[in-house]
């Protein structure tokens, strides 16, 4: 009898968690709230009588919140043993698919890219409405001619709303040898760590931290620089969705290679036992590699004449 629960296999069993659930209602508080706000333009009351944006940052704050709990309990079950060879290898498969359903993010984002920049002159029909209002029986079909917009190059002929793009041999240059060399800085951290050199662990990711954050801060100087805005014109819409999001993810990157730091100066690393560092290394190499495709296609490839400063 006392045999009945031991555990006879690799394979880890979660206990019952309320952060599933719990994040559940969170997105979908934090989804109710971003609507709300949006289509009332801050004003009009969502949920429970409360406002778009206070709904959008009590979802945003229990989505951190449900995030850092979740993420602790792993951590945990780590230190309790159950990450054995057989889980880490699940781990891994799961966080490689999680890296795939981001490349087919950015996918989306090349794809609205080069479909502008390939086809600046097309046209496209368009269901116009009366002021966005469907009446019974009435519909009007518009056409939307890239041309007006564009001048039917890429990138666009000079404009009020469009100055020029960025010199790709300037700052985007210094930004993309910045993030490269946290690349082989983090790949260094990882080597070290397998060697169990706590000493190397801790300057790698310092240093690729240190990157991550000026990488970010040459990204904000170049944006407050541009010689375009987010409305207005089609190459700023693509261009800050596309870069914006890629600077999204150095943050991310940068704030999981922060949570890796203060966890190998806590000692939780093993040679054998490091998923969370390798996830961690494996994130930003993706983002490496993303950022070295939008130089090459948005900087380089498509480059015009640079703003005047």
């Amino acid at each position: 009898m006392a045999d009945t629960h031991a555990k006879h296999h690799d394979y880890h069993l979660v206990n019952p968690s309320p952060w599933p659930a719990l994040g559940s209602v969170s997105a979908f508080v934090w989804a109710v709230g971003l609507i709300v706000w949006m289509r009332s333009k801050g004003g009009g009351e969502g949920l429970f009588g409360l406002k778009g944006p206070t709904l959008f940052y009590i979802g945003i704050g229990l989505i951190l919140l449900t995030m850092f709990m979740w993420w602790r309990d792993v951590i945990r079950e780590a230190h309790a043993g159950d990450h054995t060879p057989v889980v880490q290898l699940h781990l891994r498969y799961g966080m490689l698919l999680f890296i795939a359903s981001e490349v087919m993010f950015f996918v989306a984002w090349f794809w609205a890219f080069f479909d502008a920049a390939l086809f600046p002159g097309a046209v496209h029909s368009l269901d116009i409405t009366n002021n966005g209002v469907v009446e019974a029986g009435k519909e009007v079909i518009g056409m939307v001619d890239r041309n007006t917009i564009t001048g039917g190059k890429w990138p666009p002929i000079p404009n009020e709303a469009f100055h020029g793009t960025f010199d790709p041999w300037g700052l985007p240059l210094v930004n993309t040898l910045i993030l490269l060399t946290s690349g082989t800085t983090v790949t260094w951290a990882h080597h070290a760590l397998l060697e169990n050199d706590r000493k190397g662990l801790v300057w790698g990711l310092t240093l690729t931290i240190v990157l991550g954050a000026i990488f970010t801060a040459c990204q904000a100087f170049e944006y407050m620089h541009a010689g375009f805005s987010f409305g207005g014109n089609l190459y700023g819409g693509v261009f800050f969705m596309a870069t914006g999001f890629h600077g999204a993810h150095v943050i991310i990157g940068t704030i999981f290679l922060t949570v890796c730091l203060f966890r190998a100066l806590a000692g939780h690393f093993t040679p054998k036992q490091h998923f969370g560092f390798e996830a961690a290394a494996w994130y930003w190499h993706f983002v490496d590699v993303v950022w070295l495709f939008l130089f090459l296609c948005i900087y380089v490839w498509f480059a015009g004449t640079p703003a005047p400063h």
